[in-house]
Order: C-alpha cells, then structure tokens, then sequence
C-alpha cells in the first residue's frame, strides 16, 4: 500500500507543551498556551514529515483503563491541572476545525490505540511516526514505525526520534525488551510499582543479559546484586503485574479508517473555521500560515460609499429616531475625511468628505440628524471634529446620547490591554470580522483610502457597523453586573473633561529643560568619574554584563546572582549593596540621571507641539484598577523621590496672567480602607486629625504619642501603606531592611490594633475565590483569575490583587468624579482657568490669577464632596508660578 502515517499522543503532546510554555490566556480568560503549544509542535512534525495520513489519539474523559484489575495503580495519577483540563475541549475543537482524524475509546488509553494502529499500519506497508512525551511507545519501535518525542527547551522545540536501533544504542535494549526493563524498575508517574531495591541501571542491565523478566527469574540466583535477587524472588508477582501494566495493547477492538485519516498536503488543514478559531484564541502568530480569504459577514455585504450631497442627505435622514452608530475618519493630521454611520446589518455607510461634499458639510448634516443614540468606539478622538468640546453641545446630538462600546467593553473586562472592534464584535456580537491590520497592513489610513479603498471602506464601516450592532449587548452586560452607574456617571462623563484637558495642554519651556539637560549632563559626568576612580577601571556603566563583572568579581560583593546572560545587577540587587557600597549608591543615583535626561530634558522637548504646550493622551482603559494613564508623553511618571527629578517641574509653566494651582487627595487609600474596613480606630485617628503614621505607631508599639521615634513613625508608614498593597512580611523586611521575623510582628501587632482590617481583607479574598472578582464602593469590577491558579506565586499576587484593588479602585474612581466635578464647574461658573492635568491623587489648574479664591473653592468642595467616606477626604493645594513650586 505504501505512504507515510504520523500518529500524535493527543494528551501527551498538550501536557508538555502546557509545561513548555508559559501561561497565555486570551481575552475570554481561556488558557490557552498547551493549545499553542500542541500546534507549533504538530506544525513542526509535519513541515518535516509531510505524511500522506494524520490522526491524534485521546485517552477518554473518565479513563477505564485496559486492565482494569489493576485500575488501582493506574488510577492513582496526579489529577491535570484545572488551566491544562479546560484546554482539552479547546484542542479537539481545533483539530475538528482543521479537519484532523482523532480517536478515542473507553476502556483505551491513547498509547493502546497508537500502539495498534501503528502495528496495522506497519503490516499494510505505511512508515509510521508516533509523536509522543510518553517513553512508553519505544516498546513500538521497529524499522518502520519511528518514535519521534519532542523536548522543549530554551532554543525552542528538539525532537528525539528512535527506531529499534536508535532504541537499542541509547538503553542497550531492543524495544520489546524495553518494556521488561520497566516493570522493573518501575515508573511513579504512569504508577507502575516495580520491583522495590532495582533502580534503571541494574533493570537495564538484568534484561541485556537475560532478554526478559521470566528468565532472568528462571535464573534469580546467579543475578547481580544480590539484593537484586532476593527482591526479585520477593516480588515476582508484582513485576508480573508491572509489565503488564507497562506493556500496550497492540491488538485494540477499534474500528480505524485509515482512508478517513488521509490529508493532502499541510495547507488543507488551514481552514476557514481554523483560521477563526485561531482568532477567538488570538494566535496572531499562527494567523500568517493561513491563506484563506478573511471570512466575510453579513453586513459586510451592505458596506456602502456615499459621495454625492443628494444621497447623504438621504442616508442622515433615516437616522432619524433610530439607534445610529457612527465613526468620524480623520487622517494622520487630524483632518475629518468623512463619517461612516451604521443604522443596522443592512444600511451601514461611509460618507466620504471631497470636491462635492465637504467635511464641514457632512459633520453639520450628521451633528443635525435626530438620532436616538449615538453609540461608537473610541469616543474621545473624535470630539473635536463633532464640537462638542468643553461640554459644547452641537446640533441635536446630546451628550447623554453618546454611547462609547470601547470603556463598556474595558468595564466588563479590564484585563485587556485593548479593545479592538474584531474582539467587541466575537465578544458581544459572536461575529467574527477581520481586523484593521487584516485589512489595511501597514498602510495609514490616508494610503489605504487611496491605494485600498475596498479594504479602507470595510474597516471604517465595521468600526460604525460594530459600534450599533454591540451597544444593547454591552448596555444589558453593564446592568446586570452592576455597573451601568458607573458607566453613565463617571466613565462617559469623564470622557468629555480628559478630552477637554488633552485639547488644552501645558506649557513645557523648552529653554528651562534644556538648561534643567545641562545640569544634569555635568553631575552625569561628575558620577562617571567617580564610579571609575571606585572601579579602578573604565567600563560601559550601562552594561549590565560589564557592570556586574565589576561588581562581583573584580570587587567580590555579595549577594551576586548569575543569570545566562552575566550577574543580575537589576534595582533590587544593588539596593541592598548601596548602604555599604558607596560605588554602588553612585550607580543608582547616575542610572536615575540618565533616566532622567534621556526621557525628560532631552525627550520631552520633542512632544512640545506649535502652541508651545504638550498635549499628552490620557488613558482610561488601561489599568485593571480604573487608573488613569498617560502616553506621548507619560507625565504621570516624572520622578519625586530626588530633589534632581523634582527639580523637572519647574519647566512646566502657566501662561500669562495665570498661575498653576495644585490640589492633591492627603493618603486618600488609607483614609478608603478605613471607610470601606469599618475599624474604629483607624477611623478615630483620622478624626483626631493628628499625624496618621505617629498614631499608628504609638498604637502598634505601646508607647505615648509624644514619645514616637520618627523611625517608629517611618516604620509604621510603611506598614500603613504596604497593608493597603497587600504586603508580605518577606517585603516588608526588605522596605524596612529588617529581618523577615520582626516584619511579621509588626503587621501582626497591626492587625491586632485594627482588628477589622484583617477581617475586611481576608474577606475580600474570600470573596474573589467565590465570586472570581472583587469591586470598589462604586461597583467596579476586577477580576481575579489568578487565585484559581495551580501555581502559588500566581495565587499569591492574586490575593494581593484582591486586597488592593477595591480600595485602590475605590480612590480612582473618587479621583474621576472630583476631576469631572472641577472641570464641569469651571466651565459653568464661566472661569478662564481650566483642569490640564492629573497625575494620581493630584489635580493640577491653570487658574486666573484673579479668579485664584473661586478655584481654591472648588476644588475644596469638589475633591472634599467626592464620595461621602466615615472620615473626611482631605486636600493640601498650593499656587505657584510653576508646577515645582506649586506641587
């Protein structure tokens, strides 16, 4: 008959590569990495194989196993892991999608299917490769049926292959033999006894000798070591039992089509259903092997241009009274290049901006079209092009008829680090639809309007089509868990002032960071000669490897930790060394200056725009908690902890006639876990209204008040705000540099001080484990998969997680109805100053200097009237000409 068959051990192949690979999950929270795995390995097998037939073999759900006598040894396996168990389902229904022959038969295990099959193969004239991670198949090995196992290792996937030569080289067996040799020895993983006393290398040695376990019985006496022979005596029966439990089952009732498991070339297992399957996993790795055209949906087929005046009228007059979804195109330069609108799967449009329709034109027909919503995605960009900054209303589009499907979509799951429209449309809509790089590659949306208008109109139209189709789905998600308030009241409204505040910018001086540049640039050469002077030699301080040579060989530190690409000299490491080192205290301080100018005096300069101000983008789906982030530039992240890195501040500044006013949350965290806790203590010494860290210290270690030491007072703060991060007493010792034992009393000593903070944690826990997420007072969810984890680090940060995300949650979602609040009153009272920046607990505004009191005001009654907490939230805001001097 001829051909080649490769045969694949199903749950095998997937429990390596589940141990091969690091932990994926995708935005479903599937895992998916023994899933990823399994193909990359089976791919591999077969680009070198090209076999005429395919099939993977399955052990059944509930095994019962081949002798079921013995079905006390063999039942005793470890019990799969929950993240490898759930990834089962998820293979066989990509080898289904792919069109993959799999087999599986209650009473079988996988290595008796494989075993027969392959024999029957063998007989018919096939050459047989059996993939395995299971030792156990050599026993199969012949001239023409090669056991191929495959090892993963750091340079990426090595195949073992035996045929009986190879077999016979490497154990000095054959490979029937080889099956002797393990029932002697005995195998704990597949619970296989074995004789007790005889190890591998005395079984392997037995049966090349005497070719199997009866005659090396009929010969028991003369066997070497003698210990080997008395167990043997002993233990006959056992080693019977052994080789029957390891030998497999070569003549299995099963019915087996080879014909059905026959492939034509390797592109045929590339489906379209593959090919969406690998999507919903986001296998964007695997997408490129797949050549099939991106399946189109339905609506797709109903993507219309409109470039005539007549027609757009036409199409914004059927908005009228109906649930619109919309996307205003804009280009690299932030001109408007038309609107698409999308009104159902049947009628969705894109109205192009050109000599006979103007942008202008069609903005004003479509901010004048009586809609009855307006749902899109990605809201925030777009509202300059509409008007509707500055809480501006434009035509008859209402501000609470604004729906953004993008925030929705982060507040039923925050995990995510994006929220394209392909994922909104599988996720809420059970489409799949392709994406803007499926469609447009490369190309700016200005060259794909150009050179791909097909592809241009399907992305521009999916992102209105997806926007409509999504909203009711995403509206009832958002009621039923409990966040529609959230959604409506401070998330969407928060849309309009972070847009408001990325329009107005901040003045950065660009001759002050340049100067700030200089001065930096002559203490960075101050600390290179230095460090040189301490070396004794001159060396690349910014190599890692040259670094850590010098630190730990030439100058014998401690605490030196080798990794394969040289000594680990990472923050924490030289942390520990600075104290007693002064070279390495220069590192530090020269790694921070570096840090500083690269990314600040030098970097900073390059995002002031024309206006002389830097508008930086904030983010508000970035962060699991609900806070805001910023990007191009992060202006969040300006280092505090050096006078150097303050020092940077001084180069932002008002414009004229203005000064900066600064108001920042004082330990808002600490004062919404008092809240949220209910221990009355911690919410007396708020009340007291005296220093926070100093009560806590005379409570924790007995003492008068007046009597504190200020390193009591520093170790009690750090206590206070490690309990809010869930903190260890392993971390604590290494913030406080004391030992991990007196860590452990101090949170202990904590805790029996405020009794019901325990008891608020521990129930926070709890409740993750049950309900799988945690929620701040204003019902923000974080999910918390990680406690479900079979690894206890993995558990371990999912407790702290748990711990610290609703009272961190729980501060940011105060801090965005306090900035919501500030901004909105600005614009009603009709002050000249604006909101322009926040960074964490802090607001900052470019305030009038005559309207100075009517800020400070606002901002006291804002910020304090955010959330109505046990005890009050308190501000600190100053003035100043610059932001240094007002922070």
């Amino acid at each position: 008959m001829g051909g080649k068959l490769v045969l694949i051990d199903g749950h095998s192949i997937l429990n390596r590569a589940f141990f091969g690979i690091p932990d994926l999950t995708n935005s479903e929270g599937l895992h998916t990495n023994a899933v990823y795995g399994f193909l990359n390995i089976m791919f591999k097998i077969l680009e070198e194989e090209q076999p005429d037939y395919l099939t993977v073999a399955f052990d059944v759900s509930e095994p019962t196993f081949r002798h079921k006598m013995f079905a006390e040894y063999k039942g005793t396996r470890k019990p799969m892991a929950q993240e490898l168990r759930e990834q089962v389902p998820l293979i066989k229904e990509m080898l289904k999608a792919m069109g993959v022959t799999t087999i599986e038969k209650g009473g079988y295990e996988a290595d008796d299917l494989l075993g027969t099959i392959a024999k029957q193969s063998e007989q018919k004239g096939l050459t047989v490769s059996v993939v395995s991670g299971d030792r156990d198949l050599l026993q199969l090995a012949t001239d023409h049926i090669k056991i191929r196992i495959p090892k993963t290792k750091r340079t990426g996937t090595e195949i073992e292959d035996y045929n009986a030569t190879e077999v016979k080289e490497k154990y000095q067996v054959t490979p029937i033999e080889f099956i002797d040799v393990k029932a002697l020895m005995g195998d704990t993983a597949d619970n296989i006894p074995g004789v007790p006393g005889i190890g591998e290398k005395t079984a392997t040695a037995i049966i090349a000798q005497y070719g199997s376990i009866e005659n090396a019985y009929a010969h028991v006496d003369e066997l070497k070591p003698p210990r080997a022979s008395k167990n043997l005596k002993e233990y006959y029966d056992l080693a019977q039992m052994s080789k029957t439990l390891a030998t497999i089952e070569i003549h299995a009732d099963i019915d087996y089509d080879l014909a059905g498991a026959k492939i034509n070339g390797i592109s045929t297992l590339y489906t379209e259903e593959a090919y969406l399957l690998c999507k919903r996993l986001e296998f964007k790795n695997l997408l490129n092997r797949f050549e099939v055209e991106t399946p189109k949906n339905q609506a797709a087929e109903h993507f219309k241009l409109v470039e005539d005046e007549k027609e757009a009228e036409k199409v914004f007059a059927k908005l009228r009274g109906r649930n619109c979804g919309f996307y205003i195109v804009s280009g690299s330069d932030e001109r408007c290049l038309g609107a698409a609108v999308s009104i159902g799967e049947k009628e969705t449009f894109f109205i192009k901006a050109g000599e006979n329709l103007s942008a202008k034109q069609i903005l004003s027909m479509f901010t004048a079209s009586e809609a009855a919503s307006y749902a899109t995605l990605d809201l925030k960009p777009q509202l300059a092009a509409l008007g509707l900054l500055e809480r501006q209303e434009n035509g008859n589009i209402a501000l609470s008829d604004l729906f953004d499907g993008v925030i929705a979509a982060y507040l039923l799951n925050p995990l995510k680090n994006e929220y394209p429209y392909e994922d909104i449309a599988k996720d809420y809509l059970g489409q799949m639809v392709p994406s803007k790089a499926d469609l447009l590659g490369k190309q700016t949306i200005e060259q794909a309007m150009k050179n791909a208008p097909e592809a241009f109109l399907s992305y521009v139209c999916y992102m209105a089509y997806v926007a409509q189709a999504s909203k009711k789905t995403l509206e009832d998600d958002l009621k039923e868990e409990g966040m529609d308030q959230l959604f409506s009241e401070i998330e969407m409204p928060l849309v309009f002032t972070l847009a408001d505040m990325e329009n107005e910018g901040i003045i950065a001086c660009r001759d002050a960071l340049m100067e700030y540049g200089d001065k930096l640039a002559v203490r960075i050469t101050e600390l290179e000669k230095q460090i040189y002077e301490e070396a004794g030699e001159e060396f690349n301080i910014n190599s890692p490897k040259q670094l850590g040579v010098i630190l730990f060989e030439k100058l014998s530190m401690p605490y030196g930790k080798k990794t394969k690409t040289g000594y680990s000299t990472a923050a924490d490491v030289l942390e520990r060394l600075a104290p007693e080192y002064p070279i390495v205290s220069d590192i530090l301080e020269y790694r921070q200056l570096t840090k500083l100018k690269s990314t600040y005096a030098d970097g900073l300069v390059n995002y002031i725009a024309e206006d002389g101000r830097i508008h930086t983008s904030f983010n508000q789906t970035i962060t699991a908690t609900g806070r805001l982030s910023s990007t191009e530039p992060n202006l969040q992240n300006i280092p505090m902890r050096i006078e150097l890195g303050r020092l940077i501040r001084k180069a932002f500044v008002p414009k004229e006639g203005f000064e900066f006013m600064d108001a920042d949350y004082s330990q808002i965290e600490l004062r919404v876990l008092a809240h949220m806790s209910g221990d009355e203590k911690l919410i007396e010494a708020y009340r007291e209204a005296q220093d926070i860290h100093r009560i806590t210290a005379s409570q924790v270690f007995h003492i008068p008040f007046d009597e504190v030491t200020d390193l009591q007072r520093r170790n009690a703060k750090a206590v206070n705000f490690g309990i809010v991060y869930g903190i260890s007493s392993f971390g604590l010792s290494q913030d406080l540099s004391i030992s991990k034992k007196e860590a452990a009393e101090y949170i202990e000593r904590y805790f029996e001080t405020y009794p019901k903070i325990r008891t608020f944690l521990d129930g926070l826990v709890a409740e993750a484990k049950e309900k799988g997420y945690v929620t701040t007072m204003f019902g923000r969810r974080r999910p918390v998969p990680e406690l479900s984890s079979s690894n206890f680090m993995q558990r371990s940060f999912g407790e702290r997680v748990a711990m610290n995300s609703p009272i961190q949650g729980t501060a940011a979602d105060i801090i965005k109805i306090a900035m919501i609040r500030v901004h909105d009153r600005l614009l009603k009272e009709n002050l000249r100053s604006r909101l322009i920046l926040t960074v964490h607990d802090e607001l900052l505004v470019e305030t009038a200097v005559e309207e100075e009191d009517a800020v400070k005001k606002i901002l006291e009654e804002e910020m304090h009237g955010a959330a109505d907490l046990a005890v009050t939230l308190e501000i600190d805001a100053h003035v100043g000409k610059n932001w240094y001097e007002a922070k």
